[in-house]
């Protein structure tokens, strides 16, 4: 099964390029030119990963994870920015990222990064399930 991930972007040749890329590495990749087209997408379709660009003109990628999150809180997001600083770093940590890179972004750390995004969440998904089967069995009292 390939990993499903949401790529988010404003600069339109980078996400064409990267998403060629994935996609030659049989990642399952969506794009999105703006955070509040993410969010619909969002919305719609489950992803293994978003990845976040932190610059973006209507909403930054720190906005737009709190906003993903206050939706999903098991949403795996990774930010990608080419103006890291240990502030924003700790930020998006503290809003829940999963991780921060760096542009240009080696796309094999990228992709070790996905993946770990995807088992996290199928960690995230057993644990709900195994939940929902105990709170099922408690209440039917068999």
């Amino acid at each position: 099964m390939s990993d499903k991930v949401l790529l988010v972007d404003d600069e339109t040749d980078f996400l064409e390029i990267m998403a060629e890329r994935m996609k030659a590495r049989e990642i399952d990749v969506t794009t999105a030119a703006s955070a509040k087209d993410a969010l619909a997408l969002v919305e719609k379709e489950g992803y293994d990963a978003v990845i976040l660009d932190l610059q973006m003109p209507e909403m930054n990628g720190l906005e737009a994870l709190k906003a993903l999150k206050s939706k999903n809180p098991d949403i795996q997001v990774i930010l990608l920015t080419g103006h890291a600083t240990v502030q924003k770093g700790v930020e998006a940590m503290r809003l829940g990222a999963m991780d921060l890179v760096e542009k240009p972004a080696d796309l094999k750390v990228l992709t070790e990064k996905i993946k770990k995004a995807h088992a996290k969440k199928m960690v995230l998904v057993e644990k709900k399930t195994e939940e929902k089967i105990r709170n099922i069995i408690t209440q039917k009292g068999w």
